[in-house]
């Protein structure tokens, strides 16, 4: 009996663990149990920066409290504005108040999110932390000489996944605190052109239809990943071969109308909808896989990796691509590797298409390959897996069997 009585309490234990797993963090549940940071914690949910760090792991929020919170306010900055200069308090890195201490050397550089956004310019988006005499922690924006806030006192810690910090003074920024125009102000085709995706930014520019429908998603939620120019350049070719209607699926198949963060795509894995499949009797979905950190999109046809940002403003963000994605509602799926056989064939071998031949526009509006009838769950996003609540379902069913016993 006492055997189960201690296994029982392990058990429960486990549960209780891993449904803390499984549920994650929320900053703004946290930030609630503390009335002197409401303020913050509301102009977080506002700029929907709660919501991006409640996704990441590994993050230190510098949070300010009302009184401090009024220098910020009353410069009375836009909503899009007041984003980038609270995104510079939260750090893509776990820092607790015994780790602020043991910063090697007494000072460290750390990213924040206003730098991981790509919104910042060069460096400025970096906070300098600085382990002073006396146990006194600096905290400064990397374009300001000043240390202008200190460390108060720590607000909630879970190891290695959020920290929350308390610090004096709002942490000042030329760059983050800079005119910043709304999503819907935003030029798509200026954007694109100016950071290596001017080519793709042509195709879009050229077709009005395309270009009206990636305009009007901004503001409800766009994710665009667009190909580099070099990449562009080598298929306006097979481009040009297409007809009209291809031609605005194709670039359509390049932007889906939910807001989709880097860190979003690498935990929700699997099927998404594009632009190109509300309105049409096909498709248009491809997949998105994880390698490590790096980010993949496959379409049967061609697998094209993210390799820059070019901008991230929720609800609108573009990343930039190293291959065009070519749906197989328009080209031959690429051929898959044959099976090893015990025995040779004496079957006559058939015939292999080519990659070019496969990529080619000639093969527009050829047959599918046989694959599984997959469909999205759902349009405006990607099917995810919680293994975590499998895990807390197993564990309460041998909970309640040794219960019985």
């Amino acid at each position: 009996m006492k055997q189960v009585v201690v296994t029982t309490t392990f058990l429960l234990s486990l549960i209780l663990f891993l449904s803390s797993i499984a549920n994650g963090h929320n900053i703004t549940r946290i930030l609630a149990q503390h009335p002197d940071f409401s303020t913050f914690n509301h102009y977080l949910t506002t700029t929907h920066l709660a919501g991006e760090i409640n996704r990441r792991k590994t993050i230190t929020i510098l949070a300010i409290d009302n009184a401090a919170m009024s220098s910020i306010l009353s410069k009375h900055l836009s909503i899009y504005t007041l984003k980038n200069v609270l995104s510079l308090h939260v750090l893509v890195d776990y820092f607790g108040a015994k780790k602020l201490h043991q910063i090697s050397k007494g000072t460290t550089l750390v990213s924040s999110m206003f730098q991981a956004t790509g919104a910042a310019v060069g460096t400025s988006g970096y906070v300098n932390i600085t382990n002073l005499k006396g146990g006194k922690v600096g905290f400064a924006a990397e374009d300001n000489d000043e240390l202008n806030s200190f460390y108060v006192k720590s607000i909630k810690e879970i190891p290695y996944d959020i920290s929350v910090l308390q610090i004096s003074h709002v942490l000042t920024s030329a760059d983050a605190e800079a005119p910043t125009s709304g999503p819907s102000q935003v030029d798509l085709i200026s954007t694109m052109a100016k950071q290596g995706c001017k080519a793709f930014s042509d195709l879009l520019r050229a077709s009005k239809s395309a270009l009206s429908t990636f305009q009007e998603n901004i503001d409800s939620g766009l994710t665009v990943f667009c190909p580099t120019d070099n990449v562009v350049d080598g298929f306006v070719t097979r481009y040009k071969n297409l007809t009209d209607t291809q031609k605005v699926s194709l670039l359509l198949y390049h932007g889906i109308p939910v807001y989709q963060s880097l860190q979003m795509l690498k935990s929700n894995n699997g099927i998404m909808n594009t632009l190109a499949t509300e309105g049409s009797n096909k498709k248009y979905d491809f997949t998105v896989q994880n390698d490590g950190e790096d980010v993949m999109l496959e379409t049967k046809v061609v697998t094209a990796t993210i390799v820059g940002t070019l901008i991230d403003q929720d609800p609108f963000v573009i990343y930039k691509i190293n291959k065009v994605l070519l749906p197989r509602e328009l080209f031959k799926a690429a051929p898959s590797a044959p099976a090893e056989s015990p025995k040779p064939s004496k079957k006559k071998k058939k015939k292999v298409v080519d990659d070019d031949e496969a990529d080619s526009p000639d093969a527009a509006d050829a047959p599918e390959a046989d694959v599984e009838d997959q469909t999205a769950d759902d349009v405006n996003g990607a099917i995810g897996k919680n293994n975590g609540v499998g895990l807390v379902t197993l564990l309460v069913t041998l909970f309640m069997g040794l219960l019985v016993l």
